[in-house]
C-alpha cells in the first residue's frame, strides 16, 4: 500500500470512530493529511462516518484540487495551517456537542476556553483560544487561525466546534478526544473544579517534556 493509500485508510478509520461515538453528527466535520505532494482531505458535506477511500479529495502543494471529489468548503482553513506549522501532518474538525455547549454557555477565556483541570488536558492538549463565530468556510476564520497555528495545537471556533492539528490524523483525533471530555467534566461539574497550580502544572512539564 503507498502512502497515499495509508493516508486514505487512516482518515476513514478515524472519522468512522469519531462519527460511531458521537463527536459528530450528519455530514458535520472534516479531516485533513498532509501528504509529499500536497494533501488529502474530506469532501464537501461528506458524513465522517461513511467515507470512501476513493472519494477522498487530493490537492496539490498550490491547493488545487487535483482528484477524489470536491474538497471540504475549509479546504483554506487546513491549506493554511500546514502552510504555518511544519510539523502538523494531520487536521480533524468536529462539531463536538460539549465544545459547542461550551461556546454557548460561555467559555472560561477567550484565550484558554477551558482551565487545566487534569493532567492530560496539559499534557495532550494545551491552550485553546477561542475564535469568534463567522460562517463556517469564512476566509477571515482561516487567516486567524493561521496566525497562531505555530503555538498551540487547537481552536475552538464558537458555535462551530474545535480544529485540532497534531503529527498525523490519529493524534489529532486523540488531542480532540481529551479536550471534549474535559468540555463535558467541566460543564457537568458544580461547582466548578479549580485549575491545577502553578506547581503541579510545572511538574508535569519537567516530568514528561510538555509545553504549557
Amino acid at each position: 500500500m503507498n502512502a497515499d493509500a495509508t493516508l486514505r485508510e487512516e482518515i476513514c478509520t478515524v472519522g468512522a470512530s469519531l462519527y460511531a461515538r458521537g463527536y459528530t453528527v450528519g455530514t458535520a466535520g472534516n479531516i485533513s493529511a498532509r501528504c509529499d505532494d500536497g494533501w488529502l482531505i474530506t469532501p464537501t458535506d461528506a458524513c465522517l462516518g461513511r467515507l470512501d477511500p476513493a472519494d477522498i479529495a487530493k490537492v496539490d502543494a498550490h491547493g488545487v484540487h487535483v482528484s477524489g471529489a470536491r474538497p471540504s468548503k475549509t479546504l483554506e482553513l487546513h491549506r493554511l495551517i500546514y502552510a504555518n506549522n511544519a510539523d502538523t501532518r494531520g487536521i480533524v474538525h468536529t462539531h463536538s456537542t460539549s465544545l459547542v455547549a461550551l461556546t454557548l454557555a460561555g467559555v472560561w477565556r477567550d484565550e484558554d476556553v477551558l482551565p487545566p483541570i487534569t493532567p492530560y488536558y496539559v499534557m495532550k492538549v494545551g491552550h485553546v483560544p477561542l475564535v469568534r463565530y463567522r460562517r463556517p468556510g469564512d476566509p477571515q476564520v482561516a487567516a486567524e487561525i493561521a496566525r497562531r497555528a505555530s503555538s498551540v495545537r487547537a481552536v475552538l471556533l464558537e458555535r462551530l466546534g474545535p480544529v485540532v492539528w497534531e503529527r498525523s490524523v490519529s493524534h489529532a483525533s486523540y488531542a480532540l478526544e481529551e479536550l471534549e471530555e474535559t468540555a463535558r467534566l467541566w460543564l457537568m461539574t458544580t461547582p466548578r473544579p479549580d485549575a491545577l497550580d502553578h506547581a503541579a502544572i510545572e511538574e508535569l512539564c519537567a516530568t514528561f517534556g510538555v509545553r504549557w
